[in-house]
């Protein structure tokens, strides 16, 4: 084992866009696990839009603060454990930070298979897959023959969240940013269209792409692009409201979404935010389902994998601009 542990600080909390210098590397020793805590090496670490809203303050975890280690998920290597149920050499995910080595409180901890590629454990058996999978069918609700829309399509839940839906038989239609995530989408993944809206205004081309309407709204970003959703929803529609990274990072839209709740009571829509962690007692069924849908082909991985932990800082930052297709991670 190296004598010191790599660990990348949030410095400076940002007060516009994410910048590399509201970060430093810095250097600090390997800690020691205390009774009910594990030692663990951090192997991958997840990026996610998430990370810039943490930065805002408390959501449904504690604010990251200034000074302090940045926060984010990842999966590890257990070193050593003070806690029952841990053994060197087992596999966990767990909130470690952007570091090399974290003691971390083992009832925080959920034990993940050993399996190639360790990778598939952060975007379709990780968090991506399992929000796309219970947010789409506990919060959405399809129906074979209902029209889906996605927002941040290519991203790494969005990229997910339309090929379950192609899978129960949806018409789907996809919102990404650039004609080569859009075309993507279509020809590799299998919407039905998709909707660029750097290019092309986002109402009129949703109302050519979904001329029947908008059964489900899977909404990733909020804003502008929820704006023009809204009113193309069909009476009884449900909206699965998983993020707002419109709003993360730098200036959210000056109106907001209009329309509401107007078109909610008119429409009598469902509008329902979610966190994956309230489904975890279907975690065993879900797992089912992704493994078999990846085996058979009907669900297609897409990873992008940056090397070295100190790459982590500009990784989120192009993640916030858009730079992925599918799930992002660091490999540290």
């Amino acid at each position: 084992m190296t004598q010191s542990n790599r660990q990348i600080l949030l410095v400076e909390k940002p007060t516009g866009k994410l910048l590399p210098q509201n970060f430093k590397m810095a250097e600090a020793a390997i800690p020691e696990p205390k009774d009910g805590e594990v030692l663990v090496r951090v192997r991958y670490i997840s990026l996610d839009a998430a990370n810039r809203a943490w930065m805002h303050g408390a959501t449904y975890r504690a604010a990251v603060e200034a000074n302090t280690v940045m926060a984010g998920g990842g999966v590890a290597e257990v070193v050593s454990s003070n806690a029952p149920g841990f053994a060197p050499g087992d596999l966990v995910f767990g909130d470690t930070g952007w570091q090399e080595y974290a003691a971390v409180k083992a009832k925080t901890l959920v034990k993940v298979p050993h399996m190639e590629p360790m990778t598939h454990l952060l975007s379709v058996y990780g968090i991506a897959g399992l929000t796309a999978y219970f947010g789409l069918l506990e919060v959405g609700k399809p129906k074979s023959g209902e029209t889906v829309v996605v927002s941040a399509a290519a991203g790494s839940v969005g990229s997910i969240v339309g090929q379950i839906a192609k899978i129960k038989g949806c018409r789907v239609v996809g919102i990404a940013g650039g004609k080569d995530k859009c075309n993507w989408l279509v020809s590799e993944l299998g919407f039905d269209a998709a909707v660029d809206y750097k290019s092309e205004p986002v109402f009129k081309a949703l109302k050519a792409a979904a001329p029947n309407g908008i059964d489900v709204y899977f909404d990733n970003v909020g804003g502008d692009i929820l704006e023009a959703c809204l009113p193309q929803m069909n009476n009884g529609g449900r909206i699965a409201c998983c993020g707002a990274v419109s709003q993360y990072d730098g200036a959210p839209s000056a109106t907001g979404p209009r329309g509401v709740p107007g078109l909610i009571v008119v429409k009598r829509l469902i509008v329902q935010g979610f966190i994956v962690m309230d489904y975890y007692d279907q975690r065993e069924k879900a797992m089912a389902d992704l493994q078999s849908w990846v085996k058979s082909g009907k669900l297609k991985v897409q990873e992008d994998i940056i090397n070295g932990l100190e790459n982590t800082p500009q990784a989120l930052i192009g993640l916030l601009a858009g730079e992925n297709r599918g799930k992002r991670m660091v490999k540290v």
